[in-house]
């Protein structure tokens, strides 16, 4: 068990050595001619490999969607607060979906809210790309804003 090649042997001969040592015999490459085997411990080289994978998973980012929403008479001071909002968001990675919501008359008037979201996307364009026009879905308007590329 030094790492050395052992070389060709016969299967039997294979399994003996293997549990002489107190390991497992493990195919590697059965597609080979001869087929290629090490011997070692089978269990620990599952922990270890899935060890490894716990680590890549730690490692990965992953991207949330955070979201705002609005009213078509939310007043300037407020918009102004949510942008703010938006860029933290957008500054930890995350992509935001803004919705504006109408109730009532205020659907008569769903330019109002596509102009906010015109406008909160023109506000953003330093930090933020919108990734989809406005959508209507019955009595909502969204836009979902991602952060630019650097």
């Amino acid at each position: 068990m030094d790492g050395n090649n052992i070389g060709v042997v016969s299967v039997e001969e294979a399994i003996y050595k293997a549990r002489d040592e107190g390991f497992d015999l493990v195919e590697i490459s059965p597609g080979a001619d001869p087929p290629v085997c090490r011997i070692m411990d089978f269990g620990k080289y599952k922990y270890e490999i899935s060890k490894k994978a716990q680590e890549a998973k730690k490692k990965q980012t992953q991207i949330q969607i955070k979201e705002i929403k609005l009213r078509p008479r939310t007043d300037v001071h407020d918009l102004e607060v949510k942008k703010k909002h938006i860029r933290e968001f957008l500054a930890d990675g995350d992509k935001v979906k803004v919705t504006v919501r109408f109730r009532g008359r205020e659907n008569m008037h769903k330019d109002i809210g596509a102009e906010q979201l015109r406008k909160i996307v023109e506000d953003l364009a330093d930090v933020a790309v919108a990734e989809n026009m406005p959508t209507t879905e019955g009595p909502t308007m969204h836009i979902t804003l991602a952060a630019k590329k650097s």
